[in-house]
């Protein structure tokens, strides 16, 4: 699975989750084609819908159908997912209802559709709605891991999803626990948190640091919320110096869940690799890294930095 893109590995896996439990439905809102879902209607006609461009009434749907039993999956593209807000936070998140809310091309991975489809507020949103569950895919390893447990847990969970294929950082032996981060690489000089596809920028960077003599701690953090504090917090009071990297708004987002634990457990002083308050622009993946500041070097820039406030 690891070089197929993304939404063909997601796909395939809610085809087989569907055949092993006739209550799960999907509901697309005009993206099934884009988000690699469409072959579903043919394959389970009555249980893979479309409402057309009408996201909101999307999840008012699902929410209505968990009360005769169904447990739906809805997708769109993570910039549409404000469009949704007050009925995922009253009909979904409110009323406690198990849906599993998809959002695909998060971030920059938007590329050429540019600034109005990169999802960069979705996260933040998502934090402020109580009892909501946020995973972001790291790799098609780690979402096939991640599987499972996402189908056995009761409530709602917004999965963020790259949609292209991405560098496949986790490795099959290792073992996934959806409400633990895990420790990539082990290091005592510098903290690096990070999900979603700046985790292969983080390893990149610890790479680099590595060079210079700096044992750089990587951590996936792949759900933000319920944020694993007690891996984060130990891995900040061994190092002292902390950097954040997140494909999405830095308010409200990572670096704000990170600095709000250790605030709390662990004071250190934290610096943020991410989208800096700003909207998207058009541009391919590389350039974008590199405009928001968003690559493995400015990672070690920022490494370097927080390392020496700590001194």
């Amino acid at each position: 699975m690891a070089d197929q893109e993304m939404r063909q590995v997601f796909a395939r896996l809610l085809e087989q989750a569907m055949e092993e439990d006739l209550r799960i439905i999907t509901i697309d809102a005009d993206l099934a084609k884009a988000n690699a879902t469409f072959s579903l209607r043919e394959k389970f006609p009555g249980r893979a819908l479309d409402v057309g461009i009408a996201e909101q009434n999307m999840a008012s749907i699902a929410a209505g159908m968990t009360s005769y039993g169904f447990r739906p999956w809805i997708g769109t593209f993570c910039c549409f997912v404000s469009r949704m807000a007050d009925q995922i936070l009253l009909s979904v998140g409110y009323a406690g209802r198990n849906v599993k809310i998809v959002g695909t091309d998060p971030g920059i991975t938007a590329e050429i559709n540019g600034g109005t489809h990169m999802g960069v507020a979705d996260v933040s949103m998502m934090r402020g709605i109580p009892e909501m569950t946020i995973y972001e895919a790291t790799d098609a390893v780690q979402l096939q891991m991640a599987m499972p447990q996402i189908l056995a847990y009761e409530g709602p969970m917004y999965i963020r999803l790259a949609r292209r294929q991405v560098p496949t950082v986790w490795d099959a032996s290792m073992k996934f626990d959806l409400w633990k981060a895990q420790i990539l690489r082990p290091g005592k000089d510098v903290t690096i948190v990070a999900n979603g596809i700046m985790v292969a920028e983080a390893l990149e960077a610890a790479e680099l640091l590595a060079a210079q003599g700096i044992e750089a701690e990587v951590i996936d953090v792949h759900t933000v919320k319920p944020l694993d504090t007690e891996t984060v917090c130990a891995s900040i009071r061994k190092t002292g110096a902390v950097v954040t990297c997140e494909n999405a708004n830095i308010l409200g987002g990572l670096y704000s869940a990170v600095c709000e634990a250790a605030a709390q457990y662990s004071p250190a002083r934290i610096l943020p690799i991410g989208i800096r308050d700003r909207f998207g622009e058009v541009g391919r993946l590389p350039y974008l890294k590199e405009t928001m500041g968003m690559t493995a070097q400015h990672i070690v820039q920022a490494a370097l930095q927080a390392k020496e406030i700590k001194n």
